[in-house]
């Protein structure tokens, strides 16, 4: 690493004494912004590493909030307090009478024994969750492009992650099923834009050297927030369900003051929205480079602001009026859907299988890390195309295999399943990271805000798979195996870029893109 630079600096700090020769621009009269951000941000550094772990933690609350209903709202064990033959031989707790049965945990460990949902149809039990993805949906679509317009990456997500604490804490204080699934709408709205505002600014404030193993940072942490769920509520178990939403809210509004303070605004996107004093500061911060020369590199380069991007929805607009963008656009989340749907479907559907729902959440949260690991080393190894490719048709037959219900094979579900799900993750974190690659600096955010949109659409189908699959496991495991297997094809409507510098204005991708088809003709 560089020498270290603190982790807070003056907004201005003044210029060091320090003798230093300017970057020197890769074209010699007028070098683009891309390269002089690349040259300006220098060799990876303490600050940088620092600022990228503190933005990525926001992955772990992320985690906590979409996996937590796995456990607030798990159908409690239940046992015969009559000693009959009837009682020992009915299939569900709904064919007995009230009297003849009774909870083997306290009422209030679970939302269904809390609320009485026990015996409630599916659109009922899962509303909270269904509630959930479709507060994501809504909120990817309306927050998409307020990273890349007015607010900025540090911005949202700061009050991404303080709206989805707040409502995570009113969630502690619901009086019912309806007042629940509200609030998990506006958590699901609020959580839509986190993941998204993390990767890209975590991303953004280094050069392409680290940008893959930065991006992994995330990852490790929303597998570190997976992980806290089922210790959490192993040690709640007894207690009331509120607690788990109480826990987790406290500490996702601390690390929102954390945010709040310590982070800076990726410098990329302050210049391209012409605030070049503050993205100078900025970089001052993160880098080693002095201020006059930052100054002296940014004063040479040629670029000229983005002047489209004014409203809510500006982003989008052009990422679907320019042919290569919307090619993009329309692939990538063709692809997301696909692998969204295993994505958050697995974990919600571990309750079908005859497994410990405890273990077998942990040993899923736990495949994670083997996921992000070969992500963290391999991602500069591997193009993005066929890993994403290899990856889906992994998880698809995997998952298909998982439906097998006749021994000796049943005992083998719990692995077929955990092979599925590594796939799946690490499917999902080469998704990321090659969104990210793909959209320059102006749209980026809104582009990966889409992305993570058709991912969570894939998964606000899972519940209802789920609940279909408790009488015929193919329409859980079998469906969720087939459309992930299909969806890594559309990779190949998409460019290859592993190793590319990342472009920061819409001239800069287009014309890369022309070039890249020159080549090919």
């Amino acid at each position: 690493m560089a020498d270290p630079t603190p982790l807070l600096c003056h907004p201005y700090p003044p210029s060091s004494d320090t003798q230093e020769q300017p970057p020197s621009p890769p074209n010699k009269h007028h070098p683009s912004l891309g390269s002089t951000v690349e040259l300006c941000i220098g060799d990876f550094n303490w600050s940088q590493f620092l600022q990228s772990v503190l933005v990525s933690v926001a992955w772990l609350f992320d985690a906590q909030q979409t996996f937590i209903t796995v456990f607030t709202d798990a159908p409690p064990s239940w046992h015969c307090t009559r000693g009959n033959n009837d009682c020992a031989a009915a299939a569900t707790l709904c064919d007995l009478p009230r009297e003849w049965w009774a909870w083997d945990a306290p009422a209030h460990a679970s939302t269904v024994s809390e609320w009485g949902l026990e015996c409630a149809n599916s659109v009922i039990s899962g509303l909270p969750a269904s509630s959930f993805f479709v507060g994501c949906l809504v909120g990817g679509f309306v927050l998409a492009s307020l990273a890349d317009s007015s607010l900025g990456r540090k911005n949202m997500l700061f009050f991404s992650c303080l709206l989805m604490g707040i409502t995570s804490l009113l969630s502690t204080f619901s009086p019912n099923v309806w007042v629940y699934s509200a609030l998990k709408f506006l958590c699901g709205f609020a959580r839509a834009t986190i993941g998204t505002s993390a990767l890209v600014l975590a991303t953004e404030i280094v050069g392409k050297r680290r940008r893959g193993q930065i991006s992994v940072i995330g990852f490790f942490c929303f597998t570190i927030g997976f992980l806290s769920l089922p210790v959490m509520a192993y040690a709640n178990k007894s207690s009331s369900w509120r607690n788990l939403y109480l826990w987790t809210s406290i500490t996702t509004i601390i690390y929102c003051i954390l945010v709040k303070v310590f982070v800076t605004e990726s410098p990329r996107w302050l210049l391209v929205r012409g605030r070049t004093e503050e993205a100078v500061a900025t970089l001052k911060c993160i880098t080693s480079v002095t201020q006059s020369n930052l100054d002296l590199a940014i004063n040479n380069m040629s670029h000229k602001e983005e002047t489209w991007n004014e409203d809510l929805f500006s982003a989008l607009k052009i990422l679907l009026q320019k042919k290569w963008s919307s090619r993009r656009l329309v692939s990538i989340m063709a692809m997301g859907i696909g692998i969204g749907l295993v994505y958050y479907g697995m974990p919600l559907g571990l309750q079908n299988l005859s497994f410990n729902l405890y273990l077998s959440v942990t040993f899923n949260a736990l495949s994670e890390l083997p996921s992000a690991l070969i992500v963290f080393f391999f991602i500069d190894k591997f193009n993005r195309r066929p890993a994403l490719l290899l990856f889906t048709i992994l998880s698809g037959v995997f998952s298909v295999m998982s439906v097998i219900d006749v021994k000796p094979w049943t005992n083998l579900q719990i692995g077929f399943e955990l092979i599925s799900f590594f796939s799946a993750c690490s499917s999902f974190n080469v998704y990321l990271i090659y969104t990210t690659e793909l959209f320059p600096t102006c749209v980026r955010n809104s582009a990966l805000s889409m992305a993570r949109l058709a991912v969570v659409l894939g998964g606000a189908f899972s519940p209802m798979l789920v609940s279909a699959g408790r009488e015929n496991k193919f329409l859980c495991y079998g469906v969720f195996g087939l459309v992930i297997g299909f969806s890594g094809i559309y990779g190949i409507f998409l460019p290859e870029t592993r190793g590319r510098a990342l472009c920061d204005t819409l001239d800069e991708e287009e014309n890369k893109e022309k070039l890249a088809c020159d080549m090919v003709a």
